[in-house]
């Protein structure tokens, strides 16, 4: 089946809610994340923004995808269980081990438990003030980039995922324009700042390229 055919469980707490101090940092914002990001030209929504900080846009874009993701994945959960899915996997060529500070060594777990082990270590990230600072005045720390490009590589398997294994399941719940609208502007944020090497593109490099040429046009 194409997946250019071209909504929900119960997500994790968002990290997107405005209800802090006016100190606290845009990004924390959902109505500057609404703004920012938009539904127009996903080409230009990517670009920094006149007078934005680098490192306040990646972080806007981390919850942002986070949440998308985390919405996306929950419309399937009942067609992706252990069972079903035995293995995180992109197809039969690509499975993915998981490796935390908990986790030392690579795990070979099920797709759904690897999904609830990532989407928990994101928002422990996202929960980090040493990481994300909440207030204002207060630095991003210096390996910030490296720590957001790590964030992406994962999150992108769990597109590689859906894509390669449920998308009849995304098909049937009418979800796919939703998918596709949601995984071409992660990648062409990813493109846009350079944040996954294209060999870890590898499982969905069709559907990139397909996706890259429409925005082209």
């Amino acid at each position: 089946m194409s997946f250019l055919g071209l909504s929900s469980s119960k997500p994790r707490p968002s990290r997107t809610s405005g209800s802090g101090s006016a100190q606290q940092r845009q990004y924390l914002d959902r109505e500057y994340v609404e703004q920012t990001l938009g539904s127009g030209n996903l080409r230009l929504a990517v670009h920094l923004p006149d007078g934005e900080d680098l490192s306040e846009w990646l972080a806007v874009n981390t919850v942002d995808f986070f949440n998308q993701i985390n919405m996306l994945y929950g419309t399937i959960t009942e067609f992706c269980t252990p069972q079903d899915c035995p293995v995180m996997s992109a197809g039969s060529k690509y499975e993915y081990h998981w490796k935390d500070d908990t986790h030392k060594k690579p795990a070979r777990v099920s797709a759904p438990v690897y999904v609830d082990h990532l989407m928990s270590w994101v928002q422990s990230q996202l929960d980090n003030e040493a990481i994300f600072p909440r207030k204002i005045g207060v630095e991003f720390p210096p390996d910030f980039k490296t720590i957001i490009t790590d964030i992406f590589r994962r999150l992108f398997r769990v597109y590689a995922h859906i894509y390669t294994t449920h998308f009849s399941a995304i098909v049937s719940l009418g979800e796919e324009a939703h998918l596709n609208t949601s995984f071409k502007h992660f990648i062409l944020f990813v493109k846009e700042f350079s944040l996954i090497d294209q060999k870890e593109l590898g499982p969905l490099s069709d559907l990139i390229d397909s996706l890259l040429a429409q925005a082209k046009n």
